[in-house]
């Protein structure tokens, strides 16, 4: 490893005080820009970080070096931004106090952009660690720039294939972070790509695996399974597919997801059996919570919390911005679920009864939903047919509707501009509960608007 100790320079040299004046120059005017884009409504919240990379590009570096427990860093396809919320809610729950990236901009500048809005003048940051989400791809950046000490590596699922190439491309940049990691990584056990992450940690490098019951495993197929069953259902063979072993010999687990229930769960935690209940929507949040169960169970394991306050801790978690929240309008809940590949978008429609519910789907192809919307076909709509879907939004609204026709699913409407639909599938049925499923920037922009007509939490993030 190459020494970096001929870049330290004592407090009397000249650098150390041009240092200390960039840093503050760069929180000074990425606090001005954050205060220029809310009031314009303009600009997304990665804006100011930008800003702040331009003008000192060791600031990342340089304000998490400091922390006492280090950095936590949550990756993968699949449910990053609601992990990252159960661990740092968790944590802050049991005593630490956490910094974390809570609005989901989860490049490198997303994270600055946090930073600059929670630094005071001193540019010294009050935390006892930081929680960070961040993109597959990114996450390689921040890691040349900042050794994480515990890493959580989700799963690798088909997304955004335009931007990663294939799947195997997206395993190979988180094995960047599992070889960055200084502490722990926390794998999961079922995800063939994810657990033989485990070869590439350093010698030091501890590793511990999250997983499932066998009784579980189909509801959360991997990549491979779901593509394997595909191929069957449509005559092809499945034989060329690489499989893992899902019996037989497990990988032992700190945490295991046992069962499934409504707003419950129970998990296996060294032996014992626990049960909690959860204010999370959605099956595929329970799995997201043994993850996060797994992960502050190594960070604080100094502390060895008992069984009862991690519970507790658990129970308390409120869902993520934009990914399964729900806003009140008139009196009824509008409720934002965030879909963004075959599997997470399948996990959705099964974990939610369209019954009694008006459903709207926005399909747009900016660059931080994946330009290419082919993955649309992989998913199953027919839970939908006997409900329908009320709205039809987003650049994509054609190719959905399209796609909901092959399924026999009728639509009653389609409207291109997200602010005309969002106004029209509201008026329709007033006061019955709705649901809209949404990529990234669709969800940004519905929840901007209904911010305009109802009582939105503030998240940071311009329209």
């Amino acid at each position: 490893m190459r020494s970096t100790a001929s870049k330290a320079q004592p407090a009397d040299q000249p650098g150390r005080p041009r240092r200390r004046w960039r840093s503050l120059l760069a929180l000074l005017v990425g606090k001005a820009v954050r205060l220029v884009s809310r009031l314009s409504h303009h600009g997304g919240s990665a804006l100011p970080g930008k800003v702040v990379e331009r003008i000192d590009p060791d600031f990342l570096a340089r304000t998490l070096s400091g922390l006492p427990r280090g950095v936590v860093l949550v990756s993968g396809t699949n449910g990053k931004t609601t992990t990252t919320r159960m661990v740092a809610s968790m944590l802050e729950s049991l005593g630490l106090e956490v910094f974390t990236n809570p609005t989901g901009s989860n490049f490198t500048r997303g994270v600055v952009s946090a930073l600059v809005s929670t630094l005071g003048l001193s540019g010294r940051l009050h935390a006892d660690i930081a929680v960070l989400e961040l993109d597959e791809a990114y996450a390689v950046h921040f890691v040349r720039q900042v050794k994480p000490r515990y890493a959580l590596l989700l799963n690798v699922m088909r997304d955004q294939l335009d931007r990663f190439g294939e799947i195997d491309t997206t395993a190979r940049l988180l094995g960047q972070v599992a070889q960055a990691t200084t502490g722990t990584v926390v794998l999961n056990r079922e995800d063939p790509r994810i657990a033989k992450l485990a070869a590439q940690t350093p010698a030091q490098t501890g590793v511990a695996y999250f997983g499932l019951s066998d009784d579980l495993l189909t509801y959360f197929p991997t990549d491979d399974d779901m593509h394997a069953s595909d191929r069957c259902a449509d005559g092809g063979s499945a034989a060329s597919t690489p499989r893992p072993v899902r019996h037989g010999h497990r990988l032992p687990a700190e945490v295991t997801l046992e069962r499934v229930m409504d707003h419950r769960a129970a998990f296996r935690l060294d032996g014992r059996l626990l049960e909690t209940d959860l204010r999370l929507e959605g099956v595929y949040n329970l799995y997201n919570a043994a993850a996060a169960l797994a992960l502050v169970r190594v960070v604080l394991e100094d502390r060895e919390p008992d069984d009862a306050a991690l519970m507790d801790a658990l129970s308390k978690v409120t869902p993520a911005f934009g990914r399964g929240e729900v806003i009140t309008y008139q009196g009824a809940p509008v409720e934002l679920v965030l879909v963004k590949n075959p599997m997470g978008f399948r996990l959705a429609l099964s974990s939610f009864d369209p019954a009694g519910q008006d459903t709207m789907i926005a399909i747009r192809d900016e660059y931080a939903d994946g330009r290419d919307m082919s993955w649309l076909w992989d998913v199953d709509f027919t839970s939908l047919r006997d409900t329908g879907v009320a709205m039809v939004s987003g650049t994509r609204a054609y190719d959905m509707a399209l796609r909901l026709a092959y399924d026999q699913v009728p639509t009653e409407a389609i409207e291109t501009d997200l602010d005309r639909a969002l106004t029209a599938f509201l008026e329709v049925h007033p006061g019955r509960p709705k649901r809209i499923y949404c990529t990234y920037t669709s969800m940004l922009r519905l929840r901007s608007a209904l911010g305009r007509i109802t009582s939105v939490d503030d998240a940071g993030v311009g329209a």
